[in-house]
């Protein structure tokens, strides 16, 4: 990957930085080689991500394709079904005794390899410590020490969190540090809805100018219910994949057993996922209000039933309560 023109973007971008908590522009941006795709999956924790691109990854290295996978999750699981549940040591904390040793942290201390992949995981503070956001560009500005601008891949997929709404996790957005997103959900409100948070962020931050768009989103547990598809057409993204709710993909999720092998049962739906994520272009989405994305639902699903109802001065403070006189100083008129 080369170092890009990326510094040169409209200080519209530059300023946006200024309103999360974390400077997103205290890291260097760039953007790949022609050559290289970086693409950014988000999605709700749990919602199966990290089983995502496990498999998503090794297929492209069984299609001989380079793949570097980046775990940018604090939990650092990302690499835990690539690897058969084995932790994958991450990149923050390798580096924090690296250098209490007055060492300096070399490649093989934190990227590894199976059938192909190459994975590393970022990592972040432990629980109550720090800000998992900071983390991510701390876990950044390692990889650019190492010399993630002059690596050569295909493909680098990183492995975000859907929130965000924190600076860091909204980085490769905020930064144009991928040239497209992928969301991964399912037939629930609370996946969708992170979902439409991230096309939310997208379509926020190409109205400064950045040129990050959403390829689409991977369906996962698909029970057939048919929200998730009807989100997609609503906000103007493709599904790229539907991955079933299977109870033998299920087990073998739970066994860290990868099944996307080509020659496996699986094999096709990754297959057709892989060409999917490597073809499809970047959109800019159309993103939902709270009422539309509710809409997506059956009405007892979701409790649209419910009024709001504005509460009393007596709701708060019992029936006795009183209004006291206000503290507002009011001048004479001259």
């Amino acid at each position: 990957m080369s170092k890009s023109q990326a510094d040169s973007a409209p200080s519209a971008r530059r300023s946006a930085g200024a309103e999360v908590a974390i400077d997103v522009g205290a890291l260097a941006t760039s953007a790949a080689a022609a050559k290289t795709q970086i693409i950014a999956i988000y999605g709700k924790g749990g919602i199966g991500k990290s089983f995502t691109l496990a498999n998503l990854s090794y297929m492209m290295a069984q299609q001989g394709k380079k793949v570097l996978l980046i775990g940018c999750d604090p939990k650092s699981d990302t690499t835990s079904l690539l690897f058969g549940g084995k932790a994958c040591p991450a990149i923050i904390e390798t580096a924090s005794k690296k250098k209490l040793a007055g060492e300096t942290v070399q490649i093989g201390d934190v990227c590894f390899k199976r059938d192909g992949v190459y994975a590393m995981e970022l990592g972040g503070p432990e629980v109550g410590r720090g800000c998992g956001g900071r983390g991510i560009i701390h876990g950044f500005e390692t990889l650019e020490k190492l010399g993630f601008h002059d690596w050569d891949f295909d493909y680098v997929l990183l492995d975000f969190l859907g929130d965000v709404v924190c600076g860091g996790f909204g980085l490769p957005i905020a930064r144009d540090m991928c040239q497209k997103v992928i969301v991964v959900a399912s037939n629930d409100l609370q996946s969708l809805y992170v979902a439409n948070n991230v096309c939310s962020a997208v379509e926020y931050f190409r109205r400064l100018g950045g040129n990050v768009g959403v390829a689409g989103m991977v369906t996962n547990k698909d029970d057939g219910s048919g929200e998730a598809q009807a989100f997609c057409r609503a906000v103007g993204i493709p599904e790229l994949a539907s991955i079933p709710a299977n109870d033998d993909i299920r087990r073998k999720s739970a066994n860290y057993d990868i099944i996307g092998y080509p020659d496996g049962e699986w094999g096709p739906l990754f297959a057709d996922l892989a060409r999917n994520v490597a073809e499809a272009p970047p959109h800019q989405p159309t993103p939902l209000s709270q009422d539309g994305l509710l809409d997506l639902f059956a009405g007892d699903a979701v409790g649209r039933h419910v009024v709001l109802e504005p509460a009393s001065l007596e709701d708060m403070c019992g029936e006795a309560a009183q209004p006291k006189p206000s503290l507002e100083v009011i001048y004479d008129s001259v």
